[in-house]
């Protein structure tokens, strides 16, 4: 659910329930504008309380996490810890609802060069998840994403069980390389993702949990254009 600010927790349950639409997790809102890295002790109370609130929604609508973008790299090499200080404000919560606060693998610049080679290591990603020592802190995986910075079979073997959810959408480094990287997203199960990889990596970690498709929707045919997209790049 990607419209937290404009609603309350009792909004979205009544709206879900009125619907009979699933919502498995909230997205935290002006996690790029109010960052947890930030420098400015407002800004990061700004953030800490949209967490909270997503917190808050996911569980009113019967979700079980927030995916968060912790920040950015332009907020200076203190920035993740700052953000771990306040994410950690927010982990009672998160405990006393049973929601996972997941954190997004995004084109941010934290714990990969953004236009370094394309075999960088998952390891500092996985020390920051660790560095939390809760159960309640996770990764909301995208494999789309990741595609520009390594294998991404790897890194699900790398990530683990850390992987709470997971992200998907196709990517071309060839056409990114010829139009700009904001170009390289096609559809799933086309562009350099060796599926197969992704497939035999979920398998050996044992995933089972939700799969959001990050593209364009429509109507009802294109609805199931993407299901049957996702089936053949997740399924085989």
């Amino acid at each position: 659910f990607d419209a937290a600010a404009s609603v309350t927790p009792e909004q979205l349950r009544q709206a879900a329930a009125r619907t009979g639409v699933f919502i498995h997790n909230a997205i935290n809102h002006g996690h790029w504008q109010q960052r947890l890295t930030s420098a400015d002790e407002a800004t990061r109370a700004t953030a800490l309380g949209n967490l909270k609130h997503c917190i808050r929604v996911s569980h009113a609508a019967g979700g079980s996490g927030v995916l968060l973008v912790i920040g950015s790299s332009a907020d200076g090499a203190d920035g993740p810890a700052r953000a771990r200080d306040e994410i950690r404000k927010a982990l009672p919560l998160a405990a006393a609802l049973g929601q996972r606060i997941l954190f997004e693998n995004v084109w941010n610049g934290l714990y990969y060069k953004d236009d370094g080679p394309r075999d960088q290591s998952v390891k500092p990603w996985a020390d920051y998840i660790d560095s939390f020592a809760s159960p309640w802190v996770g990764a909301f995986f995208d494999l789309g994403n990741h595609a520009r910075y390594g294998d991404v079979g790897a890194w699900i073997r790398g990530l683990g069980p850390r992987i709470v959810k997971l992200d998907i959408k196709g990517y071309s480094n060839a056409k990114a390389d010829a139009e700009g990287k904001w170009k390289g997203f096609v559809d799933i199960g086309a562009g350099d993702i060796d599926w197969a990889g992704v497939r035999a990596a979920l398998r050996d970690i044992g995933f089972t949990g939700w799969v959001s498709a990050e593209v364009d929707g429509g109507d009802v045919a294109r609805l199931k254009t993407v299901l049957a997209q996702m089936r053949a790049a997740l399924l085989g």
